[in-house]
């Protein structure tokens, strides 16, 4: 059963719309995006973010996404599409769910988005740690997407990183990608 790590709301009010997720969901979710994560390493030779959309039931996957490259990561691609295809009030209500906790860029895609929740399985501290200082592969940004959200008019709803091992799970897998790209 996975257990939020930190507060899971932000903000005055929490979004409006939102299902509760279930620790089953949670595990779902977070599985859902390993396996995509390591299919996105193995068949496609991409990097190690991957983000699914659920829809507000909390199960339905609507669409994924992975990294495409250095400034087309995998949340705002995501963001953008679910954008384009689904009205402000149905994102509200959905929740999206990424292997890696969204830099600034993602977070304020997500935001623009009007996607509701966002759940993130290993956090930017874990990565950093894990491509090290410097990276020309993964230039980290030291600003936790919290601190994006906080500063918003609408709220977005965070839980993460995840306990009960999917943040090393997560971090064991991309240790595959960083090993080559160091």
């Amino acid at each position: 059963m996975v257990q939020p790590n930190g507060p899971s709301k932000q903000g005055a009010s929490e979004p409006s719309g939102l299902t509760p997720l279930t620790p089953a969901q949670l595990d779902q979710g977070a599985s859902r995006c390993l396996a995509l994560q390591a299919s996105a390493q193995d068949l496609h030779l991409k990097r190690p973010f991957v983000a699914i959309l659920l829809a507000p039931d909390n199960e339905t996957q609507l669409m994924s996404s992975l990294s495409l490259s250095h400034v087309r990561h995998a949340e705002c691609e995501l963001a953008r599409n679910a954008a384009d295809n689904y009205s402000w009030d149905y994102l509200a209500g959905c929740t999206m769910v990424s292997t890696w906790e969204p830099c600034a860029m993602c977070a304020g895609t997500i935001y623009w988005a009007h996607i509701g929740r966002l759940v993130y399985i290993a956090s930017e501290k874990t990565l950093q740690q894990l491509t090290g200082q410097g990276n020309s592969e993964n230039l980290t940004l030291d600003l936790p997407c919290r601190q994006i959200f906080d500063a918003g008019q609408s709220k977005v709803e965070v839980i993460g990183p995840l306990t009960e091992g999917w943040e090393e799970k997560v971090a064991e897998d991309s240790r595959r990608y960083w090993s080559k790209h160091g």
